[in-house]
C-alpha cells in the first residue's frame, strides 16, 4: 500500500464531466442549489445528488442550509486553488485555445475568480494601487506601504 494522500481519488473526482461542470460554476465562490448544478451539469436531479455526495465525502464542497433550501459552494480556498490551476493547464493539455463566447466581453472586463478580483477592472485596480503608493513592488513580492495601511 502506498504511503500518502491519495490524490488519484480526489482527480478521478474531479475528472468526472459532470463534477468538474460543478465545481467549474462554483468557482466565483457563490453557492448553488442543486436544482442549479443540476441543470450546468446536463444531468438529473438524481444524477446530480450522487455527485454533489462525492464531492462533499471527500471535502470538495459544503452544504450551506437557508430554510428549505440547501445551497453548495467550494469547501474552501484551497479546492478552487487546485481548480483555477488545473483550468490553467487544460488549454495546453488539449493544445486548444478555448472559443470565446457572446457573454465573455464582460468576463474579460471584469470576473471575480473565487476570492480575488481578476480581468481588465482588477488590472486596473491593481495599476492605480501601485500609482497612489498603496503598495510596492519588491523583488519578494508586494508589500503593503504606510499609506496602505492607512
Amino acid at each position: 500500500m502506498t504511503e500518502g494522500p491519495n490524490i488519484a481519488r480526489v482527480a478521478v473526482l474531479i475528472g468526472d464531466n459532470a463534477r468538474a461542470a460543478v465545481l467549474s460554476a462554483l468557482m466565483s465562490g457563490g453557492a448553488l442549489t442543486a436544482t442549479e448544478l443540476a441543470d450546468i451539469a446536463g444531468v438529473t436531479r438524481q444524477t446530480i445528488s450522487f455527485h454533489l455526495a462525492k464531492l462533499r465525502e471527500a471535502g470538495l464542497l459544503e452544504l450551506e442550509r437557508q430554510g428549505r433550501h440547501r445551497y453548495y459552494r467550494l469547501a474552501g480556498p484551497d479546492v478552487a486553488q487546485i481548480l483555477e490551476s488545473l483550468m490553467g493547464m487544460a488549454p495546453r493539455a488539449d493544445e486548444t485555445r478555448p472559443r470565446i463566447g457572446p457573454r465573455d466581453p464582460a468576463l474579460r472586463k471584469a470576473r471575480i475568480c473565487y476570492d480575488h478580483l481578476a480581468g481588465e477592472l482588477g488590472v486596473l485596480a491593481y495599476e492605480q494601487m501601485l500609482q497612489q503608493g498603496i503598495f510596492e513592488k519588491h523583488q519578494e513580492g508586494l508589500w503593503l506601504t504606510e499609506h496602505g495601511r492607512a
